[in-house]
């Protein structure tokens, strides 16, 4: 999975588009999203007091989009840093202000974003077969044949018996440890103000028993074979990443964060439609938008995981 996603020739390394160009992410949905994070960043830089400088980071910017989006909904706030972690090269247009690296920055003052990042930070899968041995999944990259190899080991183990302990005959489990790490590592490099990460993923309780990998391309969900012509993606266990960071947080979903950043899907009233129409339709349009954020079989059931490191925000979520 890391080879095919990061390695040479890669999917988010080689010459296969941006992501956008193959699956739909909140970020390419609609700027509402931008905007409710504005207000996220806004919260944070007032509770840190406005400092001189206020750091954006955004870990696993795919093509930048969402930093492009933020950086113009600032209308020029010279305060406000922004800067792309992406193993990717600079995309081609970004505003020149935004920084661009390979590697997270440390002490970072003010909020590091992750959108659709560490579903997509390699992992083991692991299947416990007949006897209730728990053996790591192997896949050929040429044909995407399937076997079991050996057992997992001690650190797959200790995982698996904290948080994916009851799984039986023929399940699958997709071994969370090194997003824990990703995230654990992350918000290390937070020194004041907030971390939060938008994801799918599951908690305690809700482990789908035959997981969830799979690959994306061209729009179209397809089998994940490692070849590095797909998007590999796998749900992640937000409360095993949450924990790993040894910082409180707060965990909602999409919907339920974005309602509480003003974004409800509500459609305009109709008597608009007959006093200014050109304006109903831009209002129902954008109510269209904001459905598609919050729908919760869709976007809104993403999860939104965020950490407050040496403040306290008083805003809205």
């Amino acid at each position: 999975m890391g080879r095919a996603l990061y390695g040479p020739g890669g999917f988010f390394t080689g010459e296969h588009g941006g992501p956008a160009d193959h699956f739909r992410t909140s970020v390419h949905a609609s700027p509402l999203f931008a905007g409710a994070l504005l207000r996220v960043i806004t919260q944070v830089d007032q509770a840190l007091g406005q400092p001189e400088k206020l750091q954006v980071v955004d870990v696993g910017a795919g093509r930048g989009e969402l930093l492009a989006a933020l950086h113009a909904l600032a209308q020029g706030n010279k305060r406000f840093q922004f800067t792309g972690v992406e193993v990717a090269s600079r995309p081609e247009g970004l505003p020149a202000d935004i920084a661009w690296r390979h590697d997270m920055p440390m002490d970072l003052i003010g909020v590091l974003l992750a959108t659709g990042w560490l579903d997509n930070v390699p992992l083991d899968v692991a299947e416990v077969d007949e006897q209730g041995r728990i053996r790591r999944v192997l896949v050929d990259p040429a044909t995407g044949l399937e076997s079991l190899g050996g057992e997992i080991d001690a650190a797959d183990r200790f995982w698996i018996a904290r948080w994916w302990p009851w799984a039986g005959l023929g399940d699958r489990i997709e071994v969370g440890w090194p997003r824990d790490l990703a995230w654990a590592n992350a918000v290390s490099s937070v020194r004041r103000g907030a971390a939060l990460t938008v994801d799918y993923g599951h908690v305690r309780g809700s482990r789908p028993p035959l997981g969830t990998l799979t690959g994306f391309r061209g729009g179209r969900q397809l089998p994940p074979v490692p070849d590095g012509m797909s998007d590999l993606t796998a749900h992640v266990a937000l409360d095993a990443v949450a924990g790993a960071a040894g910082v409180p947080y707060r965990m909602i979903s999409q919907r339920q964060a974005l309602k509480a950043l003003g974004i409800d899907g509500a459609r305009p009233p109709l008597d608009l439609a007959r006093t200014d129409p050109a304006a109903y339709l831009r209002a129902l349009a954008t109510s269209s938008s904001a459905a598609e954020l919050i729908d919760p079989d869709g976007l809104g059931g993403h999860w939104w995981l965020l950490h407050e490191v040496g403040i306290e925000l008083h805003g809205t979520i």
